[in-house]
């Protein structure tokens, strides 16, 4: 049997496109695809953050144009450094409570590689 898995991002969310090859007992092959689609549920708080991050990198980007003192820039920075990873521990809930959760129901093992890729790479 033949997988191929297609990925399209949306807006909210994304879909899967799952096709298919089944080989029938008289030799005849079948071909189909299955669609699911899920959506993050926390877009709009990842997003509100995200923007409050990039107000607070223009800030201390003014600091350090201001001249200001290195203590207080590497204090504003430590601070994005944990927000940067609050946004990824939503982001991540997320991903476990839909993507996961539908990649293990479909045997979908691409996925399932993607996210522990996506983990290596985070804890660097």
């Amino acid at each position: 049997m033949e997988e191929k898995i297609e990925t399209v991002d949306k807006q909210q969310g994304h879909e899967h496109e799952h096709e298919h090859t089944h080989q029938l007992a008289d030799g005849s092959i079948i071909r189909h695809t299955h669609g699911h689609q899920h959506s993050h549920t926390q877009t709009k708080a990842v997003l509100n953050r995200m923007s409050r991050l990039i107000g607070h990198l223009e800030a201390i980007k003014r600091m350090v144009e201001d001249g200001r003192d290195c203590s207080e820039v590497l204090v504003q920075l430590s601070a994005v450094r944990s927000a940067i990873n609050g946004v990824s521990k939503i982001i991540l809930k997320d991903h476990l409570e839909h993507c996961v959760v539908d990649a293990v129901r479909d045997n979908d093992q691409e996925t399932l590689e993607h996210l522990n890729k996506a983990i290596d790479q985070f804890m660097k």
